[in-house]
Protein backbone atom coordinates (compact mmCIF):
# COMPACT_ATOMS: atom_id res chain seq x y z
CA UNK A 1 0.00 0.00 0.00
CA UNK A 2 1.25 3.54 -1.00
CA UNK A 3 0.54 6.43 1.72
CA UNK A 4 0.55 10.17 1.22
CA UNK A 5 0.94 12.59 3.92
CA UNK A 6 1.24 15.99 4.67
CA UNK A 7 4.41 17.32 7.41
CA UNK A 8 4.55 20.38 9.28
CA UNK A 9 7.68 20.99 10.43
CA UNK A 10 9.67 23.77 12.28
CA UNK A 11 13.44 23.04 10.72
CA UNK A 12 15.12 25.71 13.13
CA UNK A 13 16.83 22.97 14.87
CA UNK A 14 16.88 20.30 11.87
CA UNK A 15 19.85 20.14 9.27
CA UNK A 16 16.91 19.94 6.27
CA UNK A 17 14.78 17.46 5.51
CA UNK A 18 17.01 15.09 3.83
CA UNK A 19 18.57 12.46 6.32
CA UNK A 20 22.13 13.26 7.36
CA UNK A 21 25.07 11.25 9.39
CA UNK A 22 26.29 13.93 10.92
CA UNK A 23 22.75 15.74 11.86
CA UNK A 24 19.03 15.28 13.11
CA UNK A 25 16.71 15.63 9.80
CA UNK A 26 13.54 16.20 9.76
CA UNK A 27 13.30 12.73 7.18
CA UNK A 28 15.22 10.40 9.85
CA UNK A 29 12.63 12.11 12.53
CA UNK A 30 9.43 11.25 10.71
CA UNK A 31 10.89 7.76 9.32
CA UNK A 32 11.15 6.63 12.86
CA UNK A 33 8.11 7.64 14.08
CA UNK A 34 5.77 5.87 10.84
CA UNK A 35 8.36 2.50 11.17
CA UNK A 36 6.72 2.37 15.03
CA UNK A 37 3.46 2.62 13.90
CA UNK A 38 3.82 0.71 10.84
CA UNK A 39 5.81 -2.06 13.21
CA UNK A 40 8.39 -2.12 10.08
CA UNK A 41 10.80 0.13 8.70
CA UNK A 42 9.63 2.68 6.85
CA UNK A 43 11.23 5.14 4.19
CA UNK A 44 9.75 8.36 2.90
CA UNK A 45 10.19 10.47 -0.60
CA UNK A 46 9.25 14.00 -0.20
CA UNK A 47 7.85 16.95 -2.58
CA UNK A 48 10.91 19.00 -2.07
CA UNK A 49 14.08 19.23 0.05
CA UNK A 50 14.56 22.13 2.49
CA UNK A 51 17.76 23.40 3.85
CA UNK A 52 18.75 23.59 7.35
CA UNK A 53 16.53 25.89 8.94
CA UNK A 54 14.06 25.98 6.70
CA UNK A 55 10.40 25.37 7.62
CA UNK A 56 7.35 23.79 6.23
CA UNK A 57 3.39 23.95 6.29
CA UNK A 58 2.98 21.25 3.97
CA UNK A 59 5.80 19.23 2.47
CA UNK A 60 3.95 16.35 0.73
CA UNK A 61 5.44 12.70 1.34
CA UNK A 62 4.94 9.06 -0.02
CA UNK A 63 5.74 6.25 1.35
CA UNK A 64 5.34 2.02 0.86
CA UNK A 65 3.69 -0.09 3.72
CA UNK A 66 2.18 -3.24 4.55
CA UNK A 67 0.76 -2.40 7.86
CA UNK A 68 -2.91 -1.08 7.48
CA UNK A 69 -3.93 1.51 9.43
CA UNK A 70 -6.98 3.66 9.73
CA UNK A 71 -5.57 7.16 7.84
CA UNK A 72 -5.85 8.78 11.51
CA UNK A 73 -3.98 6.15 12.94
CA UNK A 74 -1.09 7.33 11.05
CA UNK A 75 -1.59 10.92 12.23
CA UNK A 76 -1.61 10.60 15.84
CA UNK A 77 0.14 7.99 15.96
CA UNK A 78 3.04 9.70 14.12
CA UNK A 79 2.20 12.72 16.08
CA UNK A 80 2.74 10.93 19.66
CA UNK A 81 6.51 9.41 18.32
CA UNK A 82 7.68 12.84 17.12
CA UNK A 83 8.85 15.77 19.21
CA UNK A 84 6.65 19.22 19.20
CA UNK A 85 8.23 20.64 16.27
CA UNK A 86 7.32 18.17 13.86
CA UNK A 87 3.61 17.07 13.05
CA UNK A 88 1.73 15.12 10.60
CA UNK A 89 -1.42 16.89 9.21
CA UNK A 90 -2.92 13.98 7.19
CA UNK A 91 -2.11 10.70 5.69
CA UNK A 92 -4.23 8.74 3.02
CA UNK A 93 -4.08 5.93 0.68
CA UNK A 94 -2.92 6.94 -2.63
CA UNK A 95 -3.04 5.49 -6.24
CA UNK A 96 -0.05 3.19 -6.97
CA UNK A 97 1.54 5.87 -9.65
CA UNK A 98 1.73 8.81 -7.33
CA UNK A 99 5.08 10.11 -6.65
CA UNK A 100 5.38 13.04 -3.89
CA UNK A 101 7.85 14.73 -5.79
CA UNK A 102 7.57 13.87 -9.81
CA UNK A 103 3.90 14.07 -10.01
CA UNK A 104 4.27 17.09 -8.12
CA UNK A 105 2.70 20.55 -10.52
CA UNK A 106 4.29 22.97 -8.62
CA UNK A 107 5.71 24.10 -5.16
CA UNK A 108 4.90 27.43 -3.68
CA UNK A 109 7.39 29.14 -1.07
CA UNK A 110 7.20 31.88 1.42
CA UNK A 111 10.06 34.14 2.39
CA UNK A 112 9.14 35.97 5.50
CA UNK A 113 10.64 39.38 6.66
CA UNK A 114 10.43 41.65 9.80
CA UNK A 115 10.98 44.74 8.56
CA UNK A 116 11.95 47.20 11.71
CA UNK A 117 14.72 49.05 13.46
CA UNK A 118 14.76 45.82 15.81
CA UNK A 119 14.80 42.34 15.78
CA UNK A 120 12.00 40.41 17.46
CA UNK A 121 12.95 38.49 20.44
CA UNK A 122 10.08 35.95 20.01
CA UNK A 123 9.98 35.13 15.98
CA UNK A 124 13.88 34.72 15.88
CA UNK A 125 14.81 31.56 13.53
CA UNK A 126 10.97 31.92 12.16
CA UNK A 127 11.51 35.06 10.20
CA UNK A 128 13.58 36.79 8.74
CA UNK A 129 15.30 40.35 9.91
CA UNK A 130 16.00 43.44 7.77
CA UNK A 131 16.18 47.35 9.68
CA UNK A 132 16.84 48.96 7.20
CA UNK A 133 13.38 50.34 5.58
CA UNK A 134 12.71 48.00 2.48
CA UNK A 135 10.43 49.21 -0.53
CA UNK A 136 7.92 46.47 -1.41
CA UNK A 137 6.46 47.74 -4.57
CA UNK A 138 10.21 48.23 -5.90
CA UNK A 139 10.53 44.87 -4.98
CA UNK A 140 7.59 43.52 -6.84
CA UNK A 141 8.67 45.95 -9.97
CA UNK A 142 11.74 43.82 -10.26
CA UNK A 143 10.22 40.82 -9.22
CA UNK A 144 8.04 40.84 -12.29
CA UNK A 145 11.47 40.08 -14.21
CA UNK A 146 11.71 36.80 -13.69
CA UNK A 147 8.22 35.71 -13.74
CA UNK A 148 8.55 32.78 -16.53
CA UNK A 149 11.17 30.52 -18.05
CA UNK A 150 14.48 31.00 -17.59
CA UNK A 151 18.14 29.60 -17.24
CA UNK A 152 18.47 30.49 -13.48
CA UNK A 153 22.19 29.32 -12.99
CA UNK A 154 22.87 32.81 -11.53
CA UNK A 155 20.15 32.28 -8.34
CA UNK A 156 21.44 28.67 -8.03
CA UNK A 157 23.96 27.77 -5.34
CA UNK A 158 27.29 26.78 -6.81
CA UNK A 159 26.90 23.42 -5.68
CA UNK A 160 23.49 22.89 -7.15
CA UNK A 161 23.37 19.60 -8.70
CA UNK A 162 20.22 19.78 -11.23
CA UNK A 163 21.29 18.99 -14.97
CA UNK A 164 19.14 21.70 -16.34
CA UNK A 165 19.04 25.28 -14.48
CA UNK A 166 15.82 26.21 -16.62
CA UNK A 167 12.26 26.66 -14.05
CA UNK A 168 9.45 28.36 -14.75
CA UNK A 169 8.12 30.93 -12.04
CA UNK A 170 4.45 30.87 -12.37
CA UNK A 171 3.98 34.08 -9.51
CA UNK A 172 5.83 35.65 -7.75
CA UNK A 173 4.52 38.02 -5.42
CA UNK A 174 5.74 40.64 -3.01
CA UNK A 175 3.36 42.08 -0.30
CA UNK A 176 3.59 44.04 2.57
CA UNK A 177 1.41 43.94 5.68
CA UNK A 178 2.60 46.39 8.30
CA UNK A 179 6.23 45.38 9.53
CA UNK A 180 6.52 42.24 7.61
CA UNK A 181 7.10 42.13 3.85
CA UNK A 182 6.11 38.62 2.24
CA UNK A 183 7.55 36.94 -0.85
CA UNK A 184 5.65 34.57 -2.72
CA UNK A 185 6.88 32.52 -5.31
CA UNK A 186 5.06 29.24 -6.91
CA UNK A 187 7.05 27.84 -9.88
CA UNK A 188 7.06 24.39 -11.26
CA UNK A 189 10.19 23.23 -9.39
CA UNK A 190 13.45 25.10 -8.02
CA UNK A 191 17.33 25.00 -7.72
CA UNK A 192 19.08 25.08 -4.65
CA UNK A 193 19.34 27.96 -2.71
CA UNK A 194 16.77 29.74 -5.61
CA UNK A 195 14.39 31.03 -3.38
CA UNK A 196 16.72 32.61 -0.98
CA UNK A 197 19.04 33.96 -3.66
CA UNK A 198 15.70 35.51 -5.22
CA UNK A 199 15.16 37.02 -1.73
CA UNK A 200 18.91 38.35 -1.49
CA UNK A 201 18.32 40.13 -4.35
CA UNK A 202 15.13 41.47 -4.06
CA UNK A 203 16.12 42.90 -0.32
CA UNK A 204 19.14 44.38 -1.79
CA UNK A 205 16.66 46.33 -4.56
CA UNK A 206 13.88 46.78 -1.65
CA UNK A 207 16.42 48.69 0.62
CA UNK A 208 17.87 50.55 -2.38
CA UNK A 209 21.76 49.06 -2.61
CA UNK A 210 20.98 48.54 -6.02
CA UNK A 211 18.87 50.05 -8.61
CA UNK A 212 15.43 47.88 -10.45
CA UNK A 213 17.15 46.45 -12.97
CA UNK A 214 19.29 44.66 -11.10
CA UNK A 215 16.94 41.29 -10.37
CA UNK A 216 16.81 41.13 -14.52
CA UNK A 217 20.76 41.86 -15.04
CA UNK A 218 21.69 39.06 -12.89
CA UNK A 219 18.93 36.36 -14.78
CA UNK A 220 20.67 37.34 -18.05
CA UNK A 221 24.08 36.95 -16.73
CA UNK A 222 23.75 32.97 -15.81
CA UNK A 223 26.96 33.87 -13.64
CA UNK A 224 26.25 32.69 -10.10
CA UNK A 225 29.50 35.07 -9.04
CA UNK A 226 27.45 37.93 -10.60
CA UNK A 227 24.45 37.36 -8.13
CA UNK A 228 23.53 38.56 -4.60
CA UNK A 229 23.89 37.45 -0.78
CA UNK A 230 21.85 34.07 -0.15
CA UNK A 231 18.78 35.77 2.88
CA UNK A 232 19.24 33.38 5.36
CA UNK A 233 16.89 30.13 5.71
CA UNK A 234 15.15 31.04 9.24
CA UNK A 235 12.40 33.16 6.95
CA UNK A 236 11.83 30.37 4.04
CA UNK A 237 8.67 27.81 4.29
CA UNK A 238 7.80 25.77 2.25
CA UNK A 239 4.29 26.92 1.68
CA UNK A 240 2.34 24.21 -0.41
CA UNK A 241 2.56 21.64 -3.33
CA UNK A 242 0.21 21.09 -5.98
CA UNK A 243 -0.48 17.91 -7.82
CA UNK A 244 -3.38 16.69 -10.38
CA UNK A 245 -6.80 16.46 -9.07
CA UNK A 246 -7.11 12.90 -9.83
CA UNK A 247 -4.83 12.30 -6.51
CA UNK A 248 -7.67 13.83 -4.06
CA UNK A 249 -4.19 15.35 -2.36
CA UNK A 250 -5.23 17.97 0.64
CA UNK A 251 -4.81 21.42 0.55
CA UNK A 252 -4.54 22.61 4.19
CA UNK A 253 -1.67 25.15 3.37
CA UNK A 254 -3.64 28.29 3.56
CA UNK A 255 -3.26 28.31 7.09
CA UNK A 256 -0.01 29.57 5.84
CA UNK A 257 -0.78 32.76 4.57
CA UNK A 258 -1.45 33.90 7.99
CA UNK A 259 2.05 33.24 9.39
CA UNK A 260 3.43 34.95 11.84
CA UNK A 261 1.88 38.54 11.66
CA UNK A 262 2.67 39.16 15.10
Amino acid sequence: MKIAAGVEYRGTYFAGWQRQHHAPSVQEHVEQALSIVADHKVITVCAGRTDTGVHAVQQVIHFETSANRPDHSWVLGCNANMQSDVCLRWAMPVDGSFHARFSALSRTYRYVILNRKYRSGITHGLVAWEHRPLDAGLMARAAADLIGAHDFTSYRAVACQANNPVREIRRLDVTREDQYVFIEIEADGFLHHMVRNIAGVLIAIGKMDRDLNWASEILHARDRNKGGVTAPPGGLYLLDVEYPEKFGIPNPAYEGRILLTV
